[in-house]
């Protein structure tokens, strides 16, 4: 029966989805609790040969990425106001940094001792929606969330980010 981990052969359970980092910039973003699905969707085109015009067949069309939605609890980092701040001011159009507000990411997947077992690669994002500040509530029990939605123009996974041994010791804090 075939396995989906080589290194560590004695493992049966997937990787858990709440060990994860997002990566701005160079740095790690502080506090990020929740990252949505990477989805790309190709559309199908249908034709029909000639001289075959009771069968349809298909190619693949044009390509498109989801936005992706990251929330974290409110801090005192500005990564996400400061990013979405690039594409949009309250000062208005000619404020919009057209050099810089599309950024690349990397969406590091952890297994459970901190190792990274995934990474993905996030091309040309930019800010589409930011919630800077939720819904308040005085008599709720919850943290205060921001968020951003980001579109991307593609993603791909890190080849060479290889299976980690499970033997090997806990990493350093990034």
């Amino acid at each position: 029966m075939a396995k989906g981990f080589v290194t560590n052969a004695h493992r049966i359970d997937p990787y858990k989805n709440f060990k994860f980092r997002v990566v701005l910039d160079g740095k790690v973003v502080m506090g990020v609790s929740k990252v949505g699905a990477l989805k790309r969707t190709t559309e199908v085109v249908k034709h029909r040969d000639g001289g075959d015009n009771s069968t349809d067949r298909k190619s693949p069309g044009r390509t498109t990425y989801e936005g992706v939605s990251m929330e974290r609890g409110i801090t005192h980092d500005l990564a996400f106001e400061a990013w979405a701040n690039l594409v949009h001011q309250y000062s208005g159009d000619p404020a919009m940094d057209l050099v810089n507000y599309k950024k690349d990411l990397t969406l590091e997947v952890l297994n459970e001792k901190g190792h990274v077992a995934k990474r993905y690669f996030l091309y040309r994002c930019w800010v589409s929606e930011f919630t800077a500040m939720p819904d308040l509530d005085a008599n709720a029990n919850a943290i205060a969330i921001e968020s951003i939605k980001i579109e991307l123009e593609g993603w791909a996974r890190d080849p060479e980010t290889k299976e980690p041994d499970e033997k090997s010791p806990v990493p350093a804090a990034a």
